[in-house]
């Protein structure tokens, strides 16, 4: 991360996760929109790109799986969520035309804000005038946003735009049990299952769920099994 090709990590508390890779996304029904960004963290495909989807369909985490795969390119690249930087002026968007990738989250949270749908319309024209790519995410389609500059609707709709589906429950099984494989945690699938039935069913739930039964397990230095999840959570 100390390169200068490196993703982008700017001093405004904003950092990747590194566990948000495409390795650790349970693809499902998203072939070709994972396909999509692969090809665009590498700077081939459609230079600008559009994934929206409902709360713990992984839109985060791919992005960021985007900045990610662009750094063994030398690509330089940024992750902007925008629900963390509506406190700060627009103005940090100027120059990021210059970036080979700039990878926008959460763009639904600009719609009360005029001088960010402004400034975003602008970094939209700015990045096609360099021909850098730009790949945004947001909680809806774009025309279904309260965004009120037409231009920027607009914008939005450049490109191609993909629903991200949500996991079935036997998807979320496989994603459970690659997360714990990835965190050193051998998690039989009859657990995986257990826990999704048992859960909310939605993958931040149950990620965070995982993270702290991994913790506990390590505390108490016993497996994570089923009577051991029902001791932990009180279930």
């Amino acid at each position: 991360m100390n390169s200068a090709n490196a993703p982008q990590q700017l001093p405004l508390g904003v950092t990747l996760r590194d566990d948000a890779r495409f390795e650790n996304y349970q693809i499902g029904d998203n072939g070709l929109v994972c396909e999509m960004l692969r090809q665009a963290a590498v700077g081939v495909g459609e230079p600008f790109l559009y994934i929206w989807g409902a709360k713990g369909t992984g839109c985060s985490h791919l992005l960021q799986a985007v900045c990610h795969a662009a750094e063994p390119c030398k690509r330089t690249a940024v992750y902007l969520p925008l629900n963390e930087l509506l406190g700060l002026s627009p103005v940090i968007l100027e120059g990021m035309e210059h970036l080979d990738l700039i990878c926008i989250d959460n763009v639904e949270a600009v719609a009360t804000s005029r001088v960010w749908e402004e400034a975003l319309f602008h970094l939209y024209n700015r990045i096609r005038q360099e021909q850098n790519t730009l790949i945004v995410a947001a909680n809806s389609a774009p025309r279904q946003l309260t965004i009120k500059l037409p231009d920027l609707v607009s914008r939005l709709s450049w490109g191609a735009v993909f629903s991200v589906a949500a996991l079935n429950d036997e998807d979320k099984i496989q994603a459970i049990q690659l997360r714990a494989k990835i965190r050193g945690i051998d998690l039989a699938e009859d657990v995986a299952r257990y826990l999704v039935h048992h859960a909310s069913r939605d993958m931040n739930d149950l990620c965070l769920m995982l993270d702290r039964l991994d913790k506990a397990s390590l505390m108490a230095q016993r497996k994570v099994t089923i009577p051991f999840i029902k001791q932990e959570m009180g279930w």
